[in-house]
This record gives C-alpha cells, structure tokens and sequence, in this order.
C-alpha cells in the first residue's frame, strides 16, 4: 500500500520479480501503528489539514488495517477497515459517525478518492507481489540515490483501476521511493516517499506525497509516533471495532 520501508541486508537481485519480493520480505512486521498529519493542496492551492490514526496486523496479503480520522471536527471518527488478502482484493468498509452506518466499499469503487484525500481506497490496500507480473526498465538515480526502475502489472486486471504502475526501489536499502500509476499510457497518480529513517530496524519513509494528476492536486502525509511489532489482537480489526468511536 501506502508505507513501503526495508531493512539493510545485501542481496544479490537477479530479476525484477527477485528485487520485489526481497523489498516485501524486509517490510514484514507483525503490526504497524502511527499518527498522520495529512495536507491537501487542492488545484488552486489551497490547503486543508486533517489528521488520521493508522494501526495494522499481519502484513501484505494477509493484513487488517483500520484508518480513523482524529481530527478535524468534522471529520473526527470517520474510519475506514481494510481487510487484505493474498489472492485477492481487499475487502473495504467505511464507518461514517454523522449516519451511525458503515458502507461496504464495493470494488468498482476504490477508484475513486478516501475522504478528501488524494489517495484513492485502492491506493490504501496491502498487496501480496505474487498478484503481480513485473518487468524490470532500468536502473536510474533518483532523490540522489541509485534505484531500479520496475513495471508492476496486475496479473487481475478487474481488481485495479491501473493498468500498470513504475516502481522506482532504492539498491542500498530496498526502499521504494517512487511509484508512477498508469490508465494505458496514461499517469493518474504519483507517490513520492522521503524522510526514509531506520525505526526498530526497518527503514521507513516518513513523508509520502500522493499526486492527482488529473485534479491537479496532492496529499502529503507525514507520521509521528511510528511503531512496529506492538501487541494488537484480531478483534481490534472488525466491524464492532470500526464502529468504536475515538
């Protein structure tokens, strides 16, 4: 999804298929949890601030995840519910305070954009590199470090909005820090990850840039609080959990 961070280790990568699966297995971590502060810049610049708390059991294919806004008011208790697997996509539920409901994100809707972010609810997804075939482009520098440059196309091609994405995995530490989303030869959004700091061990990018190509806008968010391998129990990842209010 969203975080991808590594740990230093040399390898030899022999294929784009070798890279990725090495930057999967030094992102592996029992749970997640941070805070986030998220800036939306819309196309005319303005910009607006809200703030999330994130927390994550398992990892890749076969992880729960649950988003809640924090902040602002009006936003305040929103919280989205991610159950990720393997082979499949993920299933989606958003829990809305001011309708007391939660809704069922259906599948030809994760296109579309989580809450007023840039992110669309795909974007929020943990997937396993086996739904993928990869190619690898190239090797370029990029935010001054030497990266591989792979294609990652999806091998279901109903389960994604994308045709293909452009990953862009740093050779020293197996840090993803780009990633370039295409409709055919279209882009529609880019990530960018920076701040790349070593947490218990992993290598993390603390700053991720999402950019709306076509809107012309983008979302920055920046983590505080980060933590990986804290105690947290499959309850806290249901629908009873995601209607609890914070």
């Amino acid at each position: 999804m969203l975080l991808v961070i590594g740990f230093l280790n040399p390898v030899l990568a022999q294929d784009a298929r070798q890279i990725v699966e090495e930057t999967q297995k030094r992102t592996r971590s029992g749970s997640q949890h941070y805070e986030g502060t998220l800036q939306v810049v819309d196309g005319n610049a303005r910009i607006t601030e809200k703030r999330w708390g994130f927390d994550r059991v398992g990892s890749h294919g076969d992880s729960k995840s649950i988003i809640r806004f924090t902040a602002p008011a009006e936003v305040k208790g929103v919280a989205l519910l991610i159950v990720n697997h393997a082979d499949k996509a993920s299933d989606q539920w958003m829990w809305t305070p001011a309708t007391a409901r939660e809704r069922r994100i259906a599948l030809q809707d994760r296109s579309t954009r989580f809450f007023g972010t840039d992110f669309s609810f795909e974007d929020l997804e943990e997937r396993d590199n086996n739904q993928f075939d990869y190619k690898l482009l190239g090797e370029e520098s990029i935010t001054g470090a030497a990266a591989w440059k792979i294609e990652a196309r999806p091998k279901q091609t109903k389960r994604s909005q994308y045709t293909h994405s452009h990953l862009w995995i740093r050779k020293d530490n197996y840090v993803v820090v780009q990633i370039e989303n295409y409709k055919q030869t279209e882009m529609v959004r880019r990530a960018k990850y920076s701040d790349v700091r070593q947490v218990q061990g992993f290598w993390t990018a603390h700053t991720t840039e999402m950019e709306d190509i076509r809107r012309r806008s983008r979302t920055i968010l920046k983590l505080d609080k980060l933590q990986y391998n804290v105690p947290m129990k499959d309850s806290d990842f249901t629908l009873q959990a995601l209607r609890r209010e914070s």
